[in-house]
């Protein structure tokens, strides 16, 4: 049985913005994460992290990049008709994370190009931004994501 998605390459022209998410991060939680991804003293150890620059704990930037994907899927990639991405062109830690944030993600797509080596596919570059509970913005990625193109007879 040939799979439906809801969202092709054509549903996210250029210059569309989403915000999407709402994920709250607690102790256990960026303790956790670190421990088995990224245990430098300030993700795992409040006292050593209360003598650090950031003053207490912190969250890992890798787990707050996770956590930005998580909200994408369930926003929109796991209904989508995702081919993947053929990756980043950066990522940028701006505010620390601590315990209690509560963090979204606004998506913007700066382009959106069918794909010449596959016109059944296109790619879109986008900007995100990871934003906490104060609108600030933690974190920032750029990259690419590509995407299926809306079957003829569906469109």
């Amino acid at each position: 049985m040939k799979k439906t998605y809801k969202y092709y390459w054509e549903d996210f022209p250029a210059g569309s913005i989403r915000e999407f998410g709402g994920i709250t991060l607690s102790k256990a939680d960026i303790v956790r994460f670190a421990r088995e991804f990224d245990p430098q003293p300030f993700h795992v150890d409040e006292d050593a992290a209360s003598h650090s620059p950031f003053g207490g704990l912190v969250a890992s930037g890798w787990h707050t990049c996770s956590l930005a994907m998580r909200m994408m899927c369930d926003a929109y990639l796991l209904d989508a008709a995702s081919l993947g991405s053929p990756g980043l062109d950066g990522i940028k830690w701006l505010v620390p994370v601590r315990p209690g944030d509560t963090l979204r993600v606004r998506f913007t797509v700066l382009e959106a190009r069918p794909l010449e080596s596959n016109p059944t596919a296109g790619l879109l570059r986008s900007h995100w931004d990871i934003l906490n509970q104060k609108d600030e913005c933690v974190a920032e990625m750029d990259g690419y994501g590509m995407f299926r193109r809306r079957p003829v007879q569906d469109a």
